[in-house]
């Protein structure tokens, strides 16, 4: 009997389903390739390198050290290309950053799009170094008729048949503000190949997506940037088909650190009764601050006491002491930011699995 011939991924340029299946093994094999945070790494105020999450579409490029320049071309008056000694000759800035993933929490979502299955963590904080692209635009002195900067990485494949380089965009205000960066270092070492290596873009307060790893060109458009991942990739859409809304900032958002031990297959939590410090993270986009964090047991909710913040863009540690007793709890986290934005208790569902901020459940048992 022959074999159905599969779909030729280079040519079908058709959505894939939504489905409510099992993980496909090609979900799994997405998963080997990419990596999440263990929730216990909450703990760290900056994430260990090899614990942050990661996300890479593509094939991770070999950028040979001898070749790599950053080309800056398009509607500039001085178009040009810059070495890594080049722009680490310019002024350094280092900030501390929490990025997550856009697909975060899409595996929880029924039914699903099939891509990236994340769970909850797909999410770290890092220090990342480098100069501000604000003066690297100023020093190609950007043409009057430019509104947006696209960003090019070096990573090339294919998505539902199209063909093309990673890439993405920033209108002019947000490229020419103070905080974003072109970033060589991560924790104070070089950039992992994984995670960009040699330079990447760093957008505080946005989701992964915006900060496009290997940047190998950067161009200034007098009209918008029209590349798969900024016109057709990450864009919300709360029903297949429509043109959809850009994603952007990231949304406000709660994790815990699953408290007592876990069963090795289920996750499960098994802890001794008496006081337990409940502990997690929580952070919004765009810069906005947490003012609340609640602790949700079986349903009933109480305050969580807030660490002071690091910095505008880094996540905030948050800690409440629960008296355990005996018995099964669903325990959960819910985050408030400073305009009035909260976790909602069930997922917003999103064709993409885009921007999933529901809260997060942990079944636990007391003895």
């Amino acid at each position: 009997m022959a074999a159905m011939a599969e779909p030729n991924p280079f040519t079908e340029a058709k959505r894939r389903a939504h489905v409510e299946a099992a993980f496909a093994v090609d979900e799994v094999r997405l998963a080997n390739r990419n990596a999440g945070i263990l929730l216990e790494a909450l703990r760290h105020d900056v994430t260990p390198v090899g614990l942050h999450y990661l996300l890479n579409h593509f094939d991770v490029p070999y950028v040979a050290d001898d070749r790599w320049q950053l080309a800056l071309h398009g509607h500039v008056l001085r178009p040009m290309s810059l070495s890594l000694a080049d722009l680490k000759a310019r002024p350094a800035r280092t900030l501390r950053v929490t990025m997550e993933c856009a697909g975060n929490g899409r595996g929880l979502l029924t039914p699903r799009y099939p891509s990236m299955p994340w769970l909850h963590e797909a999410v770290g904080t890092a220090e990342w170094t480098g100069t501000a692209l604000k003066g690297v635009l100023e020093l190609a002195q950007l043409d009057d008729a430019v509104t947006e900067i696209a960003f090019i990485g070096a990573d090339r494949g294919f998505d539902r048949g199209v063909e093309h380089s990673f890439g993405r965009s920033l209108k002019r205000e947000l490229a020419l503000s103070d905080d974003v960066l072109l970033a060589w270092a991560m924790n104070g070492e070089p950039l992992p190949p994984q995670h960009g290596y040699p330079l990447r873009l760093i957008v505080p307060g946005w989701y992964g997506m915006g900060n496009v790893k290997w940047l190998s060109r950067i161009e200034a458009l007098a009209q918008p940037y029209q590349g798969f991942q900024q016109a057709v990739g990450y864009r919300y859409r709360p029903a297949p088909g429509l043109p959809g809304t850009p994603v952007t900032h990231m949304r406000v958002k709660a994790l815990l650190v699953p408290p007592g031990i876990p069963d090795w297959y289920s996750r499960h939590r098994l802890l001794d009764a008496g006081p337990t410090e409940v502990f997690g993270r929580a952070w919004s986009g765009g810069g906005v601050p947490i003012v609340r964090v609640e602790v949700g047991i079986n349903g009933r909710w109480q305050q969580a006491s807030l660490d002071p913040p690091h910095s505008k863009f880094a996540w905030q540690a948050w800690r409440y002491l629960w008296q355990a007793q005996a018995g099964e709890y669903a325990l959960a986290c819910r985050a408030t930011d400073a305009n009035g934005e909260s976790q909602p208790l069930e997922p917003r569902w999103d064709s993409g699995g885009f921007g999933n901020n529901a809260v997060q459940g942990v079944r636990v048992w007391v003895r």
